[in-house]
C-alpha cells in the first residue's frame, strides 16, 4: 500500500491530500479506516441476513458463499480481500485493523453457529475454509467448482455431526463394560 498515492483520492473526493493526512494522521490511517468501514458494512449485512433466515435449513455458510458470490457483491469483497493482503504485509501500520478483524469476524461467525459449536476452533476452520475458497475462486474465476467445494465441506461437517451422538454412545458403553 506503500506505492498509493492520495492525489488521486483526495482530487475525486473533491479535497486535498494534505487535509485527508491531517485528518487521518497518516496515509495507513486512512486505509485502516476504510478497510474497517468496508468491514462494518460486510458484518453487518451479512448479520442481517442471517437473522433474516434464522429458522430456515440451509447452512449459514452456504448462504454467506452465495451472498459473496452474488455479482453485486463479489467485486466489493474482492478488494477487501486484496487490501486485506496488503494489509497482512504490513503489520507494524496494519496489526491493530488485523487483530480487530479477525475478532469481529469470529464473532460474528460464532452467532450463525449452534451454540454446542461455537469453539474457537470450529470458528477458525469455518473462517479459514471460507477465505481459502474465496481466494481460490478470486484465482480462477471458478464459481462452479468452489461452490461444489463449500458444499462438500457442509455436508463433511453434517455427517460428523451426525456421527458424534453415536461415537459419544458408543464411548459411554465401552466404558461402562470395560470395568466393573
Amino acid at each position: 500500500m506503500s506505492d498509493l498515492s492520495l492525489r488521486p483520492l483526495a482530487e475525486a473526493l473533491g479535497t486535498s491530500a494534505r487535509l485527508l493526512i491531517y485528518h487521518f494522521k497518516s496515509k495507513e490511517g486512512l486505509l485502516a479506516e476504510v478497510l474497517d468501514s468496508m468491514q462494518t458494512r460486510l458484518r453487518m449485512s451479512l448479520g442481517g441476513m442471517i437473522e433474516r433466515r434464522a429458522g430456515q435449513s440451509e447452512r449459514p455458510l452456504k448462504l454467506f458463499w452465495d451472498w459473496a458470490i452474488a455479482r453485486e457483491n463479489y467485486p466489493y469483497l474482492k478488494l477487501l480481500y486484496e487490501l486485506q493482503i496488503l494489509a497482512v504485509q504490513n503489520p507494524a501500520a496494519y496489526g491493530q485493523y488485523l487483530q480487530r478483524n479477525a475478532s469481529n469476524w469470529s464473532a460474528l461467525i460464532a452467532t450463525a453457529l449452534p451454540e454446542a459449536e461455537r469453539t474457537p476452533a470450529m470458528v477458525t476452520l469455518l473462517g479459514a475454509v471460507f477465505d481459502g475458497l474465496f481466494l481460490e475462486l478470486m484465482s480462477t474465476g471458478d464459481r462452479k467448482r468452489t461452490t461444489q467445494a463449500i458444499l462438500q465441506f457442509i455436508r463433511l461437517v453434517d455427517d460428523a455431526r451426525e456421527a458424534r451422538p453415536a461415537i459419544r454412545g458408543k464411548a459411554a458403553k465401552t466404558s461402562n463394560t470395560g470395568r466393573g
